[in-house]
């Protein structure tokens, strides 16, 4: 069993993305989805993070929490 506490900052390093606090800003003004854009449909992911994404917002998994936080960051300014 994992027991691991996922942070922000393993997620972008579980999605091959640099996860220093100025890297983490940077992308997230970079990439601002759209009111209604899913998350795991955005067009910056590769094949295998959209995936990841997916399962993990999809099967309510360990990663769950983190990757709605990262959904409600690209979508701030849309609010």
């Amino acid at each position: 069993m994992d027991t691991s506490i996922h942070t922000l900052k393993m997620l972008f390093l579980q999605l091959g993305l640099k996860n220093s606090d100025d890297a983490m800003s940077e992308f997230i003004a970079s990439h601002q989805l759209s009111k209604n854009q899913a998350i795991e449909k955005a067009n910056f992911w590769n094949t295998s993070q959209a995936q990841f994404i997916s399962e993990s917002w999809n099967e309510d998994a360990d990663w769950c929490v983190i990757v709605d936080q990262l959904n409600s960051l690209l979508h701030q300014k849309s609010a």
